[in-house]
């Protein structure tokens, strides 16, 4: 079961056991439903309009039929893990750190076993000869997949392709003849638009669940690439995997997550959308893993108040550039820290959330010119995009003094450093925030380190007391702060 923060609460990945560089799947690939002459009776009603009737719609017997044509192509996925430890009826109680596990290991002894851990997630078949799209929470570190049809029979599957960053994997088991599920438009999909989950929740074969869209473009917190669909279908554990479905019957989502404070469904479900499938699975189908384009920059999110201090007339567009990779791209073509990214390729970046998207997208090695906006003037670069890599995700004085913003600095020294587990060997270090001060409710806390106040540099606490003092009340202060080896700018407001 996977977790994350997201407001505070839980957001848990409903499996049971617990960027993107491609092109939309063509026929030559092999990974597309089949054709009406293969499943004719099914699809072509779809295929030539609506595949029901609005009368269908209000009567409600469009998820019937729904149901019925659909769930023989959603998957029960079970998994095999072989873990190591003391084994499940003799593990230790307490922790490896308390005193009474020594006691505990004199009667039930130390020696490591293997053990064998299952569980459940769903999926469904893309292609008539055993193409299984899922999750990749759902099998990742598996050492055995099997996959139970509608119809009783079971296969042993075998991982095709996985995809960590998009947690989209094909699996395929050895059948044929199948009945698939087409592919829909993601992108098209409206707000409170009717969907259907289909899945295995806690182990119950095809469960059929309805609501509508909720929400599109959600970002919560799972990585640079998340853009999921919000729905009010209930999803629970196990429905990992499974599939969203339009009133044309097309797959428009994967169901990969819940936001839930208790674990089960409480009506905010979250979807993987299908066109993200479709741009990394020809990769996943002829490489088993997927290659992105790199730029080599941290970005953050526009607001009014940064787009009126990076020169911009609005702040509903462009990635505010936070920090430049040595050596990457981007540093090599001339993008600079507080650079503004407005386009890539010709692609406007609408938010700092598509930019990922659109570099990953590009092909490694193509030369680029993207526009950004700098100091308030728009400048062409030209970029040549690199590979990601797995592990890129993306003196004065020591006295201390107190800001009228609520934070308490000091000039960074081997002792601060040490402390706060900072490789830096200058600079200006937050020691301290007040509660419920400006600083605390922009987020900043100890241990950050100060490079910039209102785009000017800070080296000193004098420079940092003299920035804060130019500032005027009204206005915001602008602090570009160090945390963790990541840079970013952070909007303060000032109770005057």
């Amino acid at each position: 079961m996977r977790k994350g923060e997201f407001s505070g609460r839980t957001l848990l990945a409903v499996a049971a056991s617990c960027l993107v560089l491609g092109i939309v799947i063509t026929a030559s690939l092999n990974l597309v439903p089949p054709s009406k002459a293969t499943n004719a009776q099914l699809w072509t009603e779809k295929r030539e309009g609506a595949l029901f009737t609005a009368n269908q719609t209000t009567d409600g017997k469009i998820w019937v039929r729904l149901a019925k044509e659909l769930t023989p192509s959603v998957v029960n996925v079970n998994t095999t893990q072989v873990m190591k430890g003391r084994g499940t009826r003799f593990f230790s109680p307490f922790g490896e750190d308390d005193q009474f596990n020594e006691f505990f290991k004199r009667f039930f002894g130390d020696s490591p076993r293997q053990f064998k851990s299952t569980s459940l997630g769903s999926g469904f078949i893309i292609h008539r000869d055993g193409y299984i799209l899922t999750n990749n929470h759902v099998v990742q570190n598996a050492t055995e997949i099997s996959v139970k049809l509608s119809d009783g029979r079971e296969f042993k599957a075998k991982v095709v392709g996985r995809d960590p960053k998009t947690d989209i994997a094909l699996i395929k088991i050895d059948a044929s003849d199948l009945r698939v599920i087409p592919f829909g438009d993601s992108n098209g999909l409206e707000v409170g638009e009717p969907v259907m989950a289909i899945g295995n929740p806690f182990g119950l074969n095809q469960t059929v669940t309805t609501g509508i869209v909720s929400a599109k473009g959600r970002f919560i917190g799972e990585g640079p690439y998340d853009n999921f669909i919000q729905t009010d279908a209930s999803i629970n554990r196990g429905n990992s995997g499974g599939p969203l479905i339009n009133l044309n019957g097309e797959a428009v989502g994967i169901n990969t997550a819940i936001f839930s404070p208790t674990g089960g469904s409480i009506g905010i479900g979250f979807a993987i959308p299908i066109d993200m499938a479709k741009e990394v699975l020809p990769q996943l189908k002829d490489r088993g893993s997927v290659t992105r384009g790199w730029l080599g920059v941290a970005i953050q999110q526009m607001t009014p108040e940064l787009a009126k201090t990076f020169g911009l007339k609005q702040a509903d567009g462009g990635a505010l550039v936070s920090d430049v990779v040595d050596g990457s791209p981007a540093e090599q073509s001339g993008v600079k820290q507080g650079d503004v990214i407005m386009e890539f390729d010709g692609k406007k970046v609408k938010s700092s959330t598509e930019l990922p998207h659109i570099v990953g997208n590009t092909s490694v090695g193509k030369e680029v010119v993207m526009k950004v906006v700098r100091d308030g003037t728009e400048l062409p670069l030209t970029v040549k995009v690199g590979e990601l890599r797995d592990e890129q995700v993306a003196a004065l004085t020591s006295s201390s003094t107190k800001s009228k913003l609520g934070i308490e600095v000091q000039q960074l020294t081997p002792e601060l450093s040490r402390k706060f587990g900072i490789k830096d060997d200058k600079g200006v270090l937050i020691t301290g925030v007040e509660p419920d001060s400006p600083s605390d409710e922009a987020g900043l806390r100890p241990g950050d380190l100060i490079l910039e106040i209102n785009r000017a540099k800070v080296a000193t606490v004098s420079q940092v007391r003299k920035a804060l003092e130019k500032t005027r009340p009204e206005e915001p202060t602008i602090v570009l702060v160090k945390r963790n080896g990541a840079t970013r700018y952070v909007v303060v407001r000032s109770e005057g």
